[in-house]
């Protein structure tokens, strides 16, 4: 899954980044509300992290505009904690509101809420065949014992399980799985999707050549 960071100040917009990479997920970052919303509308994010005073555009005048063209999930980071500032953030489109001082722990957990809630997955289990996926723990079980999965490998099966009877495009995987330091030219789906057929059997993941990966029910 792919995260924006949205945050001017340099030190916990770093700690953010490094927090959501360790958690697994494909990072972005910007540090002004011109640049995050340039970002916000040209790529594909399951989630985005947008601190409220931005330099020039403030994060509420981002989430103003990029509501207008996508509903991507916002958390919205602030240290305005009066009970209007929050209606406020929320009436303009946030999806969550975190007060600072905060938990890394808390806003990692809040950004795994707002990434299932927004795939229509109320529970952190997903179940398919002799394969568990769990969302919150971040782990796969098979046959009740658990997987040695890398992070990218993880995040791979987690997309396909939360559109699971669905194809998921190449394109759908790089635009989630890979922030913008990356190649998106390599093979790097392939060797995932084959190192993840032999720790969860040869039929976990269906090719559709040509055309994607899918999960079935």
């Amino acid at each position: 899954m792919r995260v924006l960071v949205v945050e001017d100040e340099p030190d916990l917009r770093q700690s953010l980044m490094q927090s959501l990479r360790e958690d697994g997920y494909a990072v972005d970052g910007s540090d002004n509300g011109a640049d995050g919303l340039f970002k916000a509308t040209s790529w594909e994010y399951d989630a985005i992290v947008l601190d409220w005073m931005l330099p020039g555009l403030s994060g509420l005048e981002l989430l103003e505009q990029l509501r207008r063209e996508k509903p991507t999930p916002v958390l919205m980071l602030t240290a305005r904690d009066a009970i209007q500032d929050r209606v406020t953030g929320l009436d303009g489109g946030a999806d969550d509101y975190l007060v600072k001082p905060f938990s890394l722990g808390e806003l990692l957990a809040r950004v795994r809420a707002l990434i299932r809630r927004s795939m229509g997955q109320s529970s952190n289990q997903i179940v398919i065949g002799d394969v568990t996926v769990d969302l919150a723990g971040r782990v796969v079980l098979r046959g009740g014992e658990p997987t040695s999965l890398t992070a990218r490998e993880y995040a791979l099966v987690e997309l396909l399980a939360l559109h699971r009877g669905k194809l998921v495009t190449r394109t759908m995987i790089y635009d989630h799985l890979f922030d913008e330091e990356d190649d998106s030219l390599s093979n790097l789906v392939d060797v995932h999707v084959s190192h993840i057929r032999k720790k969860l059997g040869r039929d976990f993941i269906e090719t559709r050549r040509g055309q994607g990966y899918i999960l079935s029910d």
